[in-house]
């Protein structure tokens, strides 16, 4: 069970930047090849992001499940939407729809 000051403290987070990548790791050390791709595809594009890893506190790595309602990590946000993890942001970025996506959002990406 997340307690409300998690959900808080994450919902705080995805509004409070326009991008944020909720990840296993950093984009410097990632601890894990899906959270990896999604850190590389945003370098990538030159795509400024925050990151938060989930490593580091556990009631944050649960209540970003419990907030957004989808199991996996990594997962990204783009002004306070839940865009997806892994497979759905290398879909987006293979079709050029994550690109056309940052436009729209009036986000900055190559």
């Amino acid at each position: 069970m997340t307690d409300t000051a998690t959900l808080e403290s994450i919902r705080n987070t995805v509004e409070g930047h326009d991008v944020v990548l909720f990840m296993k790791g950093t984009p410097l050390f990632p601890q894990c090849g899906f959270s990896s791709l999604v850190s590389r595809v945003l370098q990538h594009m030159g795509v400024e992001y925050h990151s938060v890893n989930v490593l580091e506190d556990m009631e944050v790595r649960e209540g970003i499940k419990v907030y957004s309602d989808w199991p996996t990590i990594p997962q990204l946000y783009v002004k306070g939407e839940f865009i997806g993890g892994c497979d759905i942001v290398k879909e987006m970025f293979e079709t050029g729809e994550l690109k056309a996506f940052f436009d729209e959002k009036g986000i900055e990406a190559a």
